[in-house]
């Protein structure tokens, strides 16, 4: 078992289980369901990886995602991104740091997708920025992994049902293990 895994499922297995930010499930079954949406679309690793991983930030960084509810930006996306570059390429990290902005790149560009948001997160996208300007959404666009974070934030729009099959982080360690870079430091 690779040091990236022990530590991601003490994670999962500790404040994972928390309450997700006004969602009616925890963060660790958000992730996890991200995740399985990512896997049964036929995604790349990279991407199902990011997937599982993409919120990490909420439990990981100086601020909770308690504080993000209460009016002030957690920056989530790019606290998870630089942690988890630890052990991930760009291909897992820079999707999970622009997921946040495809939410709101999405409410830019697709007339109909801010209304498919649930209420907690059409909230948080109003903390973390609103709708894109004409200017960002080029940036965004630009961005060498765009289609990706769109992709992601799909799948994080899916990974909220309290009804859905449970998995576990285990269902996730060969990709993650298999895209560790420091493969090498084995937890004993």
């Amino acid at each position: 078992m690779t040091y990236a895994y022990q530590t991601l499922v003490e994670l999962f297995e500790g404040e994972g289980g928390k309450d997700y930010l006004g969602e009616q499930v925890s963060i660790a079954t958000h992730m996890l369901q991200t995740g399985r949406a990512a896997r049964e679309s036929g995604a790349s690793a990279e991407l199902v990886v990011a997937a599982v991983v993409h919120d990490v930030g909420h439990f990981s960084g100086a601020m909770s995602g308690r504080e993000l509810m209460h009016g002030n930006d957690n920056h989530h996306d790019e606290v998870a991104a630089q942690w988890l570059a630890q052990w991930f390429d760009a291909g897992v990290t820079e999707p999970v740091r622009l997921h946040v902005n495809a939410k709101r790149y999405l409410c830019a560009v697709d007339p109909t997708y801010y209304d498919r948001l649930s209420e907690a997160s059409k909230f948080t996208m109003s903390v973390q920025g609103g709708q894109m300007s004409a200017e960002e959404v080029a940036a965004f666009a630009a961005e060498p992994y765009c289609a990706a974070a769109v992709a992601l934030r799909r799948f994080d729009d899916a990974g909220k049902d309290p009804d859905a099959p449970v998995l576990t982080l285990a269902d996730f360690r060969a990709e993650i293990e298999a895209l560790d870079r420091t493969v090498n430091a084995v937890w004993s």
